[in-house]
């Protein structure tokens, strides 16, 4: 688990990236996904470029800013980033997300976050951890104390010479 501040600066980019999503959303007719409240969308979409930010910080790769993008890679180099706002909140996992991806857990609001941890895709899929939240679809939500240190994340590709 790592805590992570924002720069000024490095607000101003993921503020204008989260944006720039907002307005692909709006322009393209595009609902926000998963019963995530539309009258929220350009927080989440600004909060998640935030998480997506203090991830790329602390795992040491170039964010890229992806816009419109969706499951094509990642979020971070290869590695798809879930931001929560709460600290309390478990890691999603939704049935359509792929199995061999890397899932890292972000909580907090910008500017301050904490990067959590990490799992694959296939190792949040258990039958516990299959839950509905509200009116939402079912999702896996991966408890902290279930994820991969963030310092082990790169350690497989490490070895493979990657």
């Amino acid at each position: 688990m790592t805590d992570v501040t924002l720069t000024r600066a490095e607000m101003h980019v993921a503020a204008q990236v989260g944006c720039l999503r907002a307005i692909s959303a709006l322009r393209g007719n595009r609902p926000d996904r998963h019963g995530a409240d539309s009258n929220n969308g350009w927080s989440l979409h600004i909060e998640g470029a935030a998480g997506e930010l203090a991830v790329a910080r602390v795992v040491d790769r170039f964010w890229t800013m992806p816009v419109d993008t969706f499951k094509d890679g990642g979020d971070v180099g290869a590695y798809q980033v879930r931001t929560r706002s709460s600290h309390s909140y478990e890691l999603i996992v939704r049935p359509d997300d792929r199995e061999l991806d890397r899932y890292i857990l972000v909580t907090g609001r910008a500017p301050h976050f904490t990067v959590r941890g990490w799992v694959f895709g296939y190792e949040a899929r258990k039958d516990e951890w299959l839950q509905t939240h509200g009116e939402r679809e079912p999702a896996w939500f991966v408890p902290h104390h279930a994820l991969h240190g963030i310092e082990t994340i790169g350690l497989d590709l490490v070895r493979r010479g990657r």
